[in-house]
């Protein structure tokens, strides 16, 4: 149990963070290309508190952590956050911009693993070992937020991958493969199941990891 209390405190932050600040990275790209409705529903903020989903954020982390816990496992975390709210019509160029707003998600997540890994540097050079708390976070501030870059951008709609998908190809294709988007949790859930998740995962995380390494 002290274990899993451990493991709570260190990953807690991170995982609030990784989850909360990526939608508000939604919101602010969309208002810099015309859509002010996250901003105008004070969705665009650094407070964590304002994004919190209590299933999401808090009860599906923590169950999933205890599950895998008591089962042997490392410990699994997954969540999301309250969706920040964008109207597509009040883009400038919905289908382009469409893209962009989705991309600022897994790219703030990207920044944060980089802000992580600068601190564990800086813990590292003040004589902090890898098993200190600060150090363990930090690492679990790098995991976390480089595994939500990787979620994101698989190619599924309703994931960022999946809408950047639909921006890129013609219209007709587009509109048939958003038709997806009602099964692609089910989806998601299946890859999860068979492990078929970490072949889409794995090209995204080796790129992450390839960037992190520049700040180690």
């Amino acid at each position: 149990m002290s274990d899993l209390i451990q493991t709570i405190t260190v990953y807690a932050l991170p995982v609030l963070f990784g989850i909360t600040l990526h939608e508000a990275a939604h919101g602010y790209v969309a208002r810099m290309f015309g859509d002010p409705t996250a901003w105008q529903a004070g969705r665009i903020s650094l407070n964590p508190i304002r994004h919190v989903d209590p299933i999401g954020t808090i009860v599906v982390p923590l169950v999933l952590l205890f599950s895998t816990k008591l089962m042997g496992g490392s410990g699994l975390l997954f969540g999301w956050a309250k969706p920040v709210p964008v109207d597509w019509s009040r883009l400038r160029n919905p289908k382009r911009d469409m893209a962009w707003v989705a991309l600022a998600g897994p790219a703030s997540n990207l920044v944060m693993a980089i802000i992580w890994a600068i601190s564990l540097r800086l813990l590292a050079e003040a004589g902090a070992s890898a098993s200190d708390f600060w150090a363990r976070m930090a690492i679990a501030g790098v995991q976390v937020n480089l595994i939500l870059m990787a979620l994101n951008l698989v190619p599924l709609p309703p994931l960022d991958g999946g809408r950047i998908v639909c921006s890129i190809l013609p219209n007709g294709l587009a509109y048939q493969y958003s038709r997806i988007e009602p099964y692609g949790i089910l989806i998601l859930i299946l890859l999860m199941v068979t492990g078929m998740l970490w072949f889409f995962l794995t090209p995204f995380l080796l790129f992450g990891q390839t960037i992190i390494k520049w700040f180690l």
